[in-house]
């Protein structure tokens, strides 16, 4: 009762819409998730696994989101709204982590053992991620939306794209407090990466003129 507690106090905290912890228990799939997810944890932990993942369907089919029953989850998890997020058998996630709806904690393909991605402590990850094989999210890290991550993200880092990138790290732009949540504030890697092709095209084609008077790739370009 005491983990579904700190779940529920950890909900009240990060969402602003959140009134009252009462409405967080009665009314959040996301801990209602979680309350599923608890007791059939313990089930398969006694190995009847049966039981464990029946009541782990009757949680999907309640909520709309899946939590494997062998799945590790830490304390004061955030499932925001939640539908559509899916939690792997082997994977990990750690203390205070925030996950937004449409998230996957899955596998790359039928191989056995840890397949499941690790998420360390403080971690956001945004609406639609997919996260993706036995890799690990370093803690105080975040994925931006719709990213899908292949690789390991170190610790206080910021990864986005397809496949994800770390766009930010250590010595970075450092984040307020009501800035955590913010998913809006990530460069547009795809852009920078043509403004930057732009920018040494026009060096060869204009020699001479300052990158600054560069064309830039939304910009049409007319040759003399």
């Amino acid at each position: 009762m005491g983990r579904l507690l700190d779940d529920a106090r950890s909900m009240r905290e990060k969402d602003p819409a959140a009134r009252s912890l009462a409405e967080v228990m009665l009314l959040y799939p996301g801990f209602h998730a979680l309350i599923f997810y608890r007791i059939s944890h313990r089930l398969y932990q006694k190995k009847h696994f049966f039981l464990a993942r029946m009541i782990s369907q009757w949680g999907r089919g309640f909520t709309g989101i899946e939590i494997h029953p062998g799945a590790k989850i830490g304390r004061g998890l955030f499932i925001d709204h939640g539908a559509g997020v899916v939690i792997g058998e082997t994977a990990e996630v750690g203390d205070n982590v925030t996950i937004y709806h449409g998230v996957t904690l899955g596998g790359t393909g039928k191989d056995e053992g840890k397949r499941h991605p690790t998420v360390g402590d403080n971690v956001l990850l945004g609406t639609g991620c997919k996260v993706l094989g036995p890799i690990t999210i370093g803690e105080n890290s975040r994925v931006g939306a719709n990213s899908v991550v292949l690789k390991c993200i170190p610790a206080n880092a910021t990864a986005i794209g397809i496949p994800a990138r770390v766009v930010r790290i250590n010595g970075s732009k450092v984040l307020h407090e009501s800035e955590v949540l913010n998913q809006r504030d990530y460069p547009d890697v795809v852009h920078d990466a043509l403004r930057d092709l732009s920018l040494r095209v026009a060096k060869l084609e204009y020699p001479g003129e300052t990158p600054e008077g560069a064309p830039l790739p939304d910009d049409p370009v007319e040759k003399p």
